[in-house]
């Protein structure tokens, strides 16, 4: 009976659930009084309207549950409303994407709460930000979309050595700067000599150029660290 009348509270529209005040609340497992708090702290988007009755859907209720393991891992009410005003207001996946999938990096989706443990602490609304516009992060309703699984790893595990998510944020818009620039001169030379047909075939080379040369500038940097910081050749 508890489940029928579970049921004549919900509707279709337009293929998506809908629920009522005190359905939607039960399911996500708060009270009503609850529910309502959040909405008149904006932690919640508008229900559709129909008359007097508010219709909530399974966007509000992913919302609720985010919210709920949000504040069990010790996330404030006001850190939240900022979390989920970066949400609502960031670019979406068809953008971040843009033309296609990335044709060697895999995209991975995450939710706020997954998001939050891979930085734990420091995905803040600031940072979330600069995410965002550094083209690392979009939004599917209430899914995050990361651009690159190998690139969600390498600054996780940056963070979990202790260097500031900020920082290295800042290092990653740095290096995007110069891996434009050495795009272009790849492109530039394979174009000179062959088509852009061929640009597929020959990246994993132009990939093994820029790998071997991190490498050995990284060999020059750490042996001029260890020789006080002076440049080879001028001892």
């Amino acid at each position: 009976m508890a489940e029928d009348a579970g049921r004549a509270g919900q509707t279709e529209n337009a293929g998506r659930r809908e629920y009522r005040t005190e359905e939607l609340a039960r399911l996500a497992g708060i009270t009503v009084r609850t529910l309502r708090f959040y909405r008149e702290r904006k932690l919640l988007p508008p229900p559709r309207r129909e008359g007097r009755i508010a219709w909530y859907d399974d966007h509000h209720l992913a919302r609720l549950r985010t919210i709920s393991a949000l504040l069990e891992r010790g996330h404030t009410l006001n850190g939240i409303a900022e979390l989920a005003d970066a949400f609502d207001h960031g670019r979406d996946v068809g953008d971040l994407l843009g033309l296609g999938e990335p044709t060697e990096e895999t995209p991975v989706r995450l939710t706020p709460e997954e998001l939050a443990d891979h930085f734990a602490g420091q995905a803040t609304p600031e940072n979330l930000a600069a995410a965002l516009e550094l083209g690392y992060l979009g939004t599917d309703g209430e899914e995050i979309v990361h651009i690159s699984r190998r690139l969600l790893e390498v600054s996780s595990a940056l963070v979990r050595e202790g260097i500031p998510l900020a920082d290295v944020l800042a290092a990653g818009a740095r290096v995007r700067e110069h891996a434009e620039a050495l795009a272009g001169i790849f492109a530039d030379l394979i174009l000179r000599h062959a088509t852009e047909a061929d640009l597929p075939r020959l990246r994993p080379l132009a990939r093994s150029v820029v790998e071997a040369e991190l490498s050995l500038a990284l060999d020059r940097r750490l042996r001029g660290k260890g020789d006080g910081g002076a440049p080879q050749g001028t001892r």
